[in-house]
């Protein structure tokens, strides 16, 4: 049984740079339901800490709520824990990264391929919100314990 084509893979996980990952991340998790969107809410919140989380899930729930409220057909996705990233979730991601480095023609053109036409431009500017949130916010750096080191730098 061949999968549908907006599932088919186009790239891996560990070929996308963070915010496309967990933008997917946040599709999918969205898309499983309240108990993998609390997941996702925490393990948020640890990278960008509570008052980053929270904007950044603002931001998360406008542009997927309004995208796949309008989309043109279902969005296909994998699972939470597959490496693998299909058709549609790479064009959702990406459209974000575009919308962002100020490409609006081309983020008009991405948008029109997930939503309908009237709903595009809406789809676009919030992309755009949404990936200068993740610009804006910076990870949380981890905190690792002082190493002793006979080299100092």
């Amino acid at each position: 049984m061949k999968p549908e084509r907006g599932a088919e893979p186009v790239a891996t996980i560990a070929a996308l740079p963070f915010h496309e990952v967990l933008l997917i991340g946040a599709l999918r998790a969205r898309c499983d339901g309240p108990d993998e969107m609390a997941i996702f809410a925490t393990e948020l919140a640890a990278l960008y800490g509570e008052g980053g989380a929270a904007r950044l899930l603002d931001r998360l729930d406008e542009f997927l709520g309004l995208t796949l409220r309008h989309v043109r057909r279902p969005v296909m996705r994998h699972g939470q824990k597959c490496s693998c990233v299909g058709a549609d979730e790479a064009v959702l991601a990406h459209l974000v990264t575009i919308s962002t480095s100020g490409d609006r023609e081309d983020a008009m053109l991405m948008a029109c391929l997930l939503v309908r036409a009237d709903v595009a431009p809406i789809v676009v500017s919030l992309a755009q919100t949404l990936g200068l949130e993740l610009l804006r916010t910076a990870p949380v750096a981890p905190r690792f314990p002082a190493m002793p080191s006979e080299t100092l730098h």
